[in-house]
């Protein structure tokens, strides 16, 4: 472990501390630490790099905040295998699993090599118009097709690996893995899944159907969404953070992409774990 990229979430002032004190506790041992240019004047001992740099010329990633901020260091990585470390600094959090208490034993266990690291699934997505590819995006969360807040309810032809599945008839759909079940997918409806299970789920958002429900499908099959004639607006939403306007006839095709995210997990807390203080398991 020689060099560690630091991430810290826009105007968060807490954070720009969290990441002055780990800059100092990494550079005492002798490990360089590289910030975005934009920070580097307010984190001393920080080296400079540009943004899209720091995940080829870094051994580790730590992010300070929340899912959003650790979601959008995953897309920046892009299909690199840098592991990431979430320091979660917000009120919920799946994906940044460490609290800012835990962040010097982690750490020391970090530098010692001695933290686990999981492999976590995420979906290459392709949108095809005219047959042209118009737009492709590399998620680990959800891919979701929503309608503007004037649409009316959008048709959505589904098939998995060639086999017709359903036409949706919702305001939306949601296409998430397993580490992304516990967000949209969930508010939606849908079931939480283990992220050690190779699946994904789709998940219709308000179906004009009762009988349409969320459906799990294996993580290595082709999913295969076409819009039907659509004059109103649909979005398409990757990760909650990018995306793009959708026309009637567009193709939107998902599957397993070979390039995982690497999350640093807690060395102290299991999934389950997580889920149970998150979602207040067990209280009255």
């Amino acid at each position: 472990m020689q060099t560690i990229g630091i991430f810290v979430k826009r105007h968060h002032q807490d954070a720009l501390r969290v990441a002055a004190e780990a800059c100092a506790w990494l550079k005492a041992r002798g490990i360089a630490v590289l910030v975005d240019d934009t920070l580097a004047a307010q984190i001393p001992g920080a080296d400079a790099c540009p943004l899209r740099e720091i995940p080829e010329a870094a051994d580790m990633l730590i992010v300070l905040g929340g899912d959003g901020t650790l979601l959008s260091v995953a897309r920046l990585a892009g299909d690199r295998r840098t592991p990431i470390l979430g320091i979660n600094l917000g009120s919920l959090g799946f994906l940044t699993e460490i609290t800012r208490d835990e962040l010097d034993p982690v750490l020391s266990r970090l530098v010692a090599g001695e933290l686990p690291i999981a492999e976590r699934m995420r979906l290459d997505v392709a949108i095809r118009r005219d047959d042209v590819e118009v737009g492709r995006y590399l998620v680990l969360n959800d891919l979701v097709i929503n309608k503007g807040a004037l649409a009316r309810i959008i048709d959505m032809e589904a098939s998995i690996d060639d086999t017709y599945l359903t036409t949706f008839k919702a305001d939306g759909l949601i296409i998430a893995t397993p580490t992304g079940s516990t967000a949209y997918n969930l508010a939606a409806g849908g079931p939480i899944i283990s992220p050690a299970l190779n699946c994904l789920v789709l998940s219709p958002i308000c179906p004009h159907m009762l009988t349409n429900r969320p459906i799990i499908v294996g993580g290595d099959a082709v999913i295969r969404i076409e819009v039907k004639f659509q004059d109103e607006d649909v979005v398409l939403t990757a990760d909650g953070q990018v995306g793009m306007p959708l026309r009637g006839g567009d193709i939107v095709e998902i599957r397993r992409s070979p390039h995982p995210t690497l999350l640093v997990l807690s060395p102290t807390k299991d999934y389950f774990q997580i889920l149970r203080t998150k979602l207040h398991w067990g209280e009255r």
